[in-house]
């Protein structure tokens, strides 16, 4: 693998693979929390209509340009990223780069498409309501992170997509898709020498050949997020199932904690059906049909969340067995059996799923946004490997402490 900055500032990674079949990704540091100034959602919203024409093609020809070579154009916005990606026949490479740095530098936003792009954001945005385990998550985030820009909804209102203009569209690509803000990832069976050329030049071509740093935003290092205490709230829904989040604040992306927390969450309610929530409410008692925990790092702050989807006569039952498991993880450590076979498990899934080319370009394009380098597989397997049952211990009483805990419940 090869990585390095363009003399524009935007960072970049090339990694050769064996396949035919060739992955590009333009990541972007900019999402929802990034929209102080501007109407809620607009990130998102960008992202929707960033497609609908530049300067050179219409929405028809973009929506064409790799459906008929056979490839995808995609893309996608979180709480602090927009990511456009496409995957083509490595023969095809170069057209898909061009056009992604085309729609992130040139998009014309025409008033007709963005009026009609607007209908189907806020469909999106009405649909949650149809999915409460989606809606419910929002909510959870909305109270947690109240008062700070992380608590805004990724889709924004439909109150606040209405009001998004053609004229606010250009004005936050302008500010917030700037070249050092951008990193641009490649895995494809190319001379990775050759496709760094490839890189930077079309970087230059696009971006142009001087770095903005000086004249651009300053990037200041925010302060970690200290929350605003504990919340209690049910919520009256009228679904058939009743939907509860049991979390709290957990570690940033840039402290060392993350890993065993990431460990504890894997143990607890990871995708396996081995782990320790799914093995006690679904397989033992039957309660639900599905529970899991979830850990999501942003740059200051991070948030764990048990997600709990049960009959409504069963969800007190559901709420003591995590209670009674958490305590279990808080006071017993984990004997050094069961902490090797949770480390190989994890180890295990981040090494398959990162076998998949395209889960490699987005994460190497997210690693070189968040530390400016691609992280190392292997040096995060050793990380993991180095964790003792005491770190797994300390993190379910430091993260999951009853008195840090918050619940959201729709009934």
């Amino acid at each position: 693998m090869i990585s390095g900055e363009a003399d524009c500032g935007m960072k970049y990674a090339v990694r050769r693979s064996s396949s035919s079949v060739a992955y590009c990704a333009l990541s972007i540091k900019c999402g929802t929390r990034d929209e102080e100034g501007f109407h809620s959602g607009i990130a998102h919203f960008t992202e929707h209509t960033i497609f609908k024409g530049t300067h050179k093609k219409s929405a028809s020809v973009i929506n064409s340009y790799l459906d008929r070579l056979g490839g995808e154009l995609n893309a996608f916005t979180t709480k602090e990223e927009i990511v456009f990606h496409a995957t083509v026949l490595k023969e095809d490479l170069n057209k898909a780069a061009s056009l992604l740095f085309e729609l992130a530098t040139s998009a014309s936003f025409p008033e007709k498409e963005i009026e009609k792009e607007k209908s189907v954001v806020i469909d999106e945005i009405n649909s949650y309501k149809d999915s409460p385990s989606e809606d419910i998550y929002d909510k959870f985030e909305e109270l947690i992170f109240k008062g700070h820009p992380l608590s805004s909804p990724i889709l924004g209102t439909a109150s606040s997509v209405k009001k998004i203009s053609c004229d606010e569209l250009k004005r936050f690509v302008s500010e917030k898709f700037t070249p050092e803000k951008m990193s641009f990832s490649v895995v494809a069976d190319y001379d990775e020498a050759a496709l760094e050329k490839v890189v930077r030049k079309l970087a230059g071509e696009f971006l142009g050949t001087e770095s903005r740093t000086a004249g651009s935003e300053e990037e200041v290092k925010k302060e970690v997020f200290k929350g605003n205490g504990q919340f209690f709230k049910k919520l009256n829904k009228r679904n058939h199932q009743a939907n509860c989040i049991i979390g709290a604040l957990a570690p940033s992306l840039f402290e060392e904690d993350r890993f065993a927390t990431v460990l504890l969450c894997n143990i607890l309610g990871g995708p396996a059906s081995n782990s320790i929530l799914n093995s006690s409410l679904r397989e033992k008692y039957g309660w639900v049909y599905g529970v899991e925990c979830s850990y999501t790092q942003y740059e200051d702050t991070g948030v764990v969340a048990i997600s709990i989807g049960c009959d409504k006569d069963n969800l007190d039952k559901c709420i003591r067995e995590v209670e009674k498991q958490l305590l279990k993880l808080q006071t017993e450590p984990l004997s050094e059996k069961k902490l090797k076979a949770a480390k190989k498990q994890l180890s295990g899934q981040i090494a398959i799923s990162s076998d998949n080319g395209e889960t490699q370009c987005l994460s190497m394009g997210k690693s070189l946004m968040d530390y400016g380098k691609v992280t190392d597989q292997e040096a995060t397997r050793q990380v993991i490997e180095s964790i003792a049952a005491e770190d797994v211990r300390r993190m379910a009483c430091t993260v999951f402490a009853a008195e840090k805990l918050s619940t959201i419940i729709y009934l």
